[in-house]
This record gives C-alpha cells, sequence and structure tokens, in this order.
C-alpha cells in the first residue's frame, strides 16, 4: 500500500510512521519493517516505513552515524519494493534532496534544521510530502514560520510533527496543547513519541530516555484526533546503535499497536464540540 492508497490527514484513521532509528544494517531493516507491516496490515492501520541513513546530530563524534546516503537509500528502497510501503528518512543538507525524494515519498527535516531555509527549500521543490519535527527550543505557534516558508517555495504538502520541548537541563515535556495549536495551522499532525522521550545527553556522551512510559505518553497523544504517529522499535533496544533507551521492544509492538487503534478509532467517531 503507497500513499496513494490513504491519506494523511487528522481527521482521517491513524498513520504510522514506524521503523527504526538508524539503518544498522540490510537484514535489520527488513525485519522490522516486515514486522511492522505485518501487523499494521493486520490491523488496518495506514503505514510507512522509517529509518535514518546518517544520524548527523550524534551527542559523541564516536557514535554510530549509519550507513550514509548511498547504501541507506538502497536498503530504503528495497523495503519500500519488498513490502509495497511507502519510506521516509531524514535529510541533514540541500544537496540530497532531490536523491532522496526519488526513493522515499517523505522527507523528514530533524527538528535542528527546521528553520534552515537552503535545506527547507530545496526539500520543498522536490514536491514530496516534507514531515517537519517541531524543534525542541520552539513554541508551536512559530511554527506556522515554518510552514510559511515551505509554503513560499512552492509546496503546501506539510505535515508538522510534535517531539516535545526543553525543559530545563536533560529533559523534555510535551505539551498537549501543542497538539491543537499545530491542527489550527491546517496541516496533519504527527506525534513522534519515540523522541518526546529523550533525555537529551542525559548518559553524557549520549541520549538516555524513558521507554516505559511509551504506551501512557503515545495515547496522551493520539487522544487528540491527529494524523498519525511516529514510532520507533528494535528487537534488543538495549544493543541498538541509536536511541535504544526510547526504542519499544518489537516483541510488544502487536498489543501495543492494538490499544493505540482502538483509541484512535474511538476519538475519531466523537463529534465535535465547538467550546468559546
Amino acid at each position: 500500500m503507497k500513499l496513494r492508497d490513504f491519506k494523511i490527514d487528522n481527521t482521517e484513521p491513524m498513520v504510522l510512521m514506524g521503523g527504526m532509528n538508524v539503518l544498522e544494517s540490510r537484514d535489520l531493516a527488513m525485519k522490522i519493517a516486515e514486522t511492522f507491516k505485518e501487523i499494521s496490515q493486520n490491523k488496518h492501520i495506514n503505514y510507512i516505513f522509517k529509518g535514518s541513513f546518517d544520524k548527523a546530530n550524534r551527542s559523541s563524534i564516536s557514535s554510530f552515524r549509519g550507513p550514509g546516503m548511498d547504501e541507506g537509500l538502497k536498503i530504503l528502497q528495497e523495503v519500500s519494493t519488498t513490502f509495497d510501503i511507502p519510506v521516509i528518512t531524514d535529510i541533514h543538507e540541500p544537496q540530497q534532496a532531490e536523491a532522496v525524494s526519488e526513493i522515499c515519498e517523505v522527507i523528514q527535516i530533524p527538528a535542528f534544521l527546521a528553520r534552515q531555509t537552503d535545506l527547507v527549500n530545496a526539500a520543498a521543490k522536490t514536491k514530496s510530502i516534507i514531515q517537519f519535527k517541531k524543534p525542541q527550543f520552539l513554541s508551536a505557534p512559530e511554527m506556522s514560520n515554518i510552514v510559511e516558508k515551505c509554503s513560499s517555495a512552492g509546496n503546501e504538502n506539510i505535515t508538522l510533527c510534535e517531539r516535545g520541548n526543553s525543559f530545563g537541563y536533560n529533559n523534555l515535556v510535551v505539551d498537549t496543547l501543542n497538539f491543537q495549536i499545530l491542527k489550527g495551522l491546517l496541516k496533519p499532525v504527527i506525534f513522534d513519541v519515540t523522541h518526546s522521550l529523550q533525555l537529551p545527553g542525559g548518559l553524557g556522551s549520549a541520549t538516555g530516555g524513558r521507554r516505559e512510559y511509551l504506551l501512557s505518553l503515545a495515547k496522551a497523544g493520539m487522544s487528540q484526533s491527529i494524523a498519525g504517529l511516529f514510532l520507533e522499535a528494535h528487537p534488543d533496544p538495549d544493543q541498538a546503535k541509536c536511541d535504544g533507551p526510547c526504542a519499544l521492544p518489537l516483541s510488544v509492538l502487536d498489543e501495543f499497536l492494538t490499544q493505540i487503534k482502538d483509541l484512535d478509532d474511538f476519538v475519531k467517531d466523537q463529534n465535535d464540540l465547538e467550546i468559546s
């Protein structure tokens, strides 16, 4: 099922952007994609595979970054072709946009780079869907400037991704009011529950996390009637090469998505109530 077969919208059934943080290997990517695809299909969840070919903002110079763009795009292409699913990945430099758009139906702009005008313009010109992670240092209303920047470059195909705000040192907090504010910008809203549970720099040379709260925080976000969820999983999170402390164990993905899908269906079956 490709993106042409479903719509990403705050009023439509949920979209799941799920997979792995960094593309550790081809075989692991295929295993994770197959698991997500099978479970999502069984639960009638619209699914997009996520994997990063480069993590350019790691805490330490010695941290694993990924296979690089050439090898990473080969993996993403194989995932997309084998399982007939759309894929999403990050870009960090303007010159990456065109090549990535040939493989990925959604291009993601990382939170730290969402205000980089040249990067936004290059991504926008591909005409792909552009997903902007809300920077940890921006308020939700300020995302209107990023939407305008992308729109002015000729691309209205935008999704906005909530991932928490910096709160003191080594901590992030999700303000659930942000979901409604972002929806007010008339764009689909995705909740990145994985990275909202980070403790940035919390391990000194790496980011910590609080995966034990994944289900409760995901429910809080999905209760806001949004377009979908962004979720990373791993067969052995403690051995993951990036953001393992925030990753869902792949073994519990089925039950996790059962509860999230049930909640999404329930919330979107309710009538809107205008309160002024």
